[in-house]
């Protein structure tokens, strides 16, 4: 399926704005070949990263392997900024749901006769299963998203895990009425909602299962959908078995890999850094196995 050559396809980039079914604009950015793609890919973030982390690599697939790529930013974070961030309301099932669907939406409009894939790190693969029309989703690629409760982490890494849900974070949060991520060295700042629903699940036994009814639909997978859902050996964040936990919620349909940086002549990936050009040696692997 794929053009294995040394082919390099020129590629235009053009920034769109679009809205959610609840009205939020969001902003992305369109990377497509010259020619008809092979496939057309939403890329949906991780939490508290934003799409310009990932231009390299949307860059690869559409000059490298004919596939047009949409990246965008979530409500209130990035170029979708709308304002200051202590009056955002976003949480994370505006991200995981309403986000994610509306920009799934739009590249199928772009794009309509190419078939329809999911890029997802972390939170952008982790709420598809809750999510609705996944019936038209031909491939999903979930990197370093599971589902973790912090015991899950290994120590030491567990006690920056505890301290910031139990004591740094909430205060930081309260205070400022974000999360103040950066100056706390924990990524971008983030809503404090988002912050909020994070920490409840990620310190829950059940982690979602509280917020589904009220705020987040339960999940239901309806695609015949390829799914491979990979981890990373030094990811101490979301580990391999926390990655078999998000794979039954795909019905059963997901295949876990597994993946040794080392293997592949990488000194290290950890939990956000796949997508680095650094790491480039691993883009090919996500999309061939």
């Amino acid at each position: 399926m794929f053009d294995q050559s040394s082919t390099l396809y020129p590629v235009s980039e053009t920034s769109l704005t679009f809205k959610t079914e609840d009205g939020a604009e969001l902003v992305g950015r369109l990377y497509r070949p010259d020619t008809d793609p092979v496939a057309a890919v939403v890329l949906n973030s991780a939490t508290g990263v934003f799409q310009t982390f990932y231009t390299h690599f949307a860059r690869w697939l559409a000059a490298e392997r004919r596939i047009a790529c949409l990246t965008y930013d979530y409500r209130d974070v990035g170029r979708s900024w709308s304002g200051p961030l202590r009056a955002s309301t976003a949480n994370m099932s505006d991200w995981g749901i309403r986000d994610q669907v509306a920009a799934r939406r739009t590249m199928s409009q772009a794009m309509p006769n190419a078939p329809l894939w999911i890029v997802g790190h972390s939170l952008g693969a982790l709420l598809l299963p809750n999510q609705p029309e996944t019936e038209a989703i031909e491939r999903v690629i979930g990197v370093a998203s599971g589902i973790v409760h912090f015991s899950d982490h290994p120590w030491p890494y567990r006690a920056l895990a505890m301290n910031f849900w139990f004591t740094i974070g909430p205060l930081a949060t309260a205070i400022c009425g974000y999360l103040p991520g950066k100056r706390l060295g924990f990524g971008e700042d983030l809503p404090s909602d988002v912050f909020w629903q994070w920490r409840k699940w990620c310190t829950a036994r059940g982690f979602n299962v509280g917020d589904i009814g009220p705020r987040l639909p339960a999940p239901n997978w309806a695609s015949d959908a390829k799914v491979r859902l990979h981890a990373f050996t030094d990811d101490e964040l979301i580990l391999s078995h926390c990655v078999d936990r998000l794979a039954e919620k795909y019905a059963g349909k997901a295949e876990v890999v597994l993946i040794d940086p080392k293997k592949h002549g990488l000194d290290s990936v950890g939990h956000l850094s796949a997508f680095s050009r650094r790491n480039r040696a691993l883009w090919p692997l996500f999309l061939d196995g």
